[in-house]
């Protein structure tokens, strides 16, 4: 069985809460049970781990190094600025989708541009928690492509 981490950066532990016209309604506990849900009917293990810090990020991907296949990563607003959470990303030698609810693309210039972006194999946003659950759907379709090679 497939190996996937989850993660999610800063704030995005204040789902629900915050901002619910870009990012939902839906809490993060909620979300994870609807991406568990589509792990499951892909045959993916999943490992959630949110933080509000970099570093926390960073230690959580070291932690696992070479124990999971791939990682589907919300970096919240790291995405424009987290060039260390980028080289532990590089470093995980690893599959890596990035996620995001809102369009970063429509929404203020400097949430446009993504550090994250080029270390990624793509880009999922815009589809609120639906994000996640396609992210997983394609990160197990790279994963299944990859042992079939």
């Amino acid at each position: 069985m497939a190996r996937v981490l989850v993660l999610n950066g800063p704030n995005i532990n204040f789902l629900g809460r915050r901002n619910p016209g870009i990012y939902g309604s839906r809490t993060l506990e909620e979300v994870n049970r609807e991406v568990q849900s589509k792990a499951d009917s892909q045959g993916v293990e999943l490992s959630f781990f949110q933080s509000n810090s970099e570093g926390d990020l960073i230690d959580h991907i070291q932690a696992h190094w070479g124990q999971v296949d791939g990682i589907i990563i919300n970096p919240g607003a790291l995405t424009h600025y987290g060039y260390s959470l980028k080289d532990a990303l590089i470093d995980a030698a690893v599959p890596v989708v990035e996620v995001h609810l809102g369009n970063i693309h429509a929404r203020e210039e400097w949430r446009r541009h993504s550090v994250i972006a080029d270390t990624a194999v793509g880009q999922i946003a815009g589809f609120g928690w639906r994000s996640y659950t396609a992210a997983v759907e394609v990160m197990a379709g790279l994963l299944r492509d990859r042992q079939e090679a």
